[in-house]
């Protein structure tokens, strides 16, 4: 869609007037008013009149951009290209996080590989500055020949991971049990293209091929759904709505085909026993 200055001057005021009439409300961003580049100088560019932004990594540096605003629950939804070819060694980070020791985040991870091999979804919950709770797995499609879109819905109940509105997987909220949970740190989102061929690809046993730089992500169609209060409290719908019928069996589908590293069955790395959320399988 295209804006005149004056047009999109109305997008944004019709925006606004949403925003403060109702304790939901659903926006489509623009790069330009909603974000910043933080790193990487010009490998990051804004296009399109701020429809469209990519990152670039070459062998002097990535890049990276970070929201102006923080979110407490909502759901983020954004469109990525991957890095097309040879992208072992690399990652494409998309992520919300809070600041400080003790932060919280809600990490996508794309690892790159070999031509021809698949990309590998990483994905990561942290409270409390404590991560380790990792679920990676395989795309059911080719990520670097159209745009597709991975989804964060976030609620005082869960944390809900999708591609393409299909979800991946669900973390709830099992304080009840003793584990915390991100309900309190307001977080920005943040997006990095950055090279981690001493772990990303095979272990780190593939190295970044330089001679294929520079590598590029591009972004599109970011859009926020979130509650104005930060309580998340004025809308009961917002709170309590779960994954209805479809959404499970999609959700086992994707688990049973298409996870390949789940941090609950890791038994030789918690040698001491489980973590506490994985004893109940309803907080997976």
């Amino acid at each position: 869609m295209a804006f005149s200055s004056n047009g999109f001057s109305m997008f944004v005021l019709v925006c606004l007037v949403v925003i403060s009439s109702l304790s939901v409300a659903t926006c489509a961003g623009n790069f330009y008013q909603d974000f910043d580049i933080t790193w990487g100088g010009k490998r990051a560019k804004i296009f399109r009149a701020g429809q469209l932004l990519s990152l670039s990594l070459d062998p002097v540096s990535g890049s990276g951009f970070q929201s102006k605003k923080e979110y407490l629950f909502g759901r983020i939804d954004m469109q990525l290209k991957l890095v097309a070819g040879n992208s072992a060694g690399t990652v494409t980070a998309y992520y919300l996080s809070s600041q400080g020791p003790t932060h919280d985040e809600i990490d996508f991870e794309f690892l790159g590989n070999l031509s021809g091999d698949p990309y590998i979804l990483h994905t990561n919950v942290f409270t409390q500055g404590k991560g380790n709770r990792e679920q990676q797995f395989y795309l059911w499609f080719d990520p670097t020949r159209n745009f597709h879109t991975y989804s964060v819905i976030w609620k005082p109940q869960h944390i809900i991971f999708l591609v393409d509105n299909t979800p991946i997987r669900v973390f709830k909220n099992a304080e009840s049990i003793g584990v915390p949970f991100p309900k309190s740190q307001p977080m920005k989102i943040y997006s990095s293209l950055w090279n981690a061929d001493n772990w990303a690809t095979r272990g780190g046993l593939v190295k970044t091929d330089w001679s294929k730089a520079p590598f590029t992500a591009y972004y599109r169609n970011f859009k926020v759904t979130a509650s104005t209060s930060t309580s998340a409290s004025s809308d009961s719908t917002w709170q309590t709505n779960e994954l209805d019928a479809h959404g499970r069996r999609r959700l086992r589908w994707v688990q049973k085909y298409f996870m390949i590293y789940n941090y609950c069955s890791d038994l030789k790395r918690f040698p001491g026993g489980l973590p506490s959320e994985c004893k109940r399988s309803r907080f997976l």
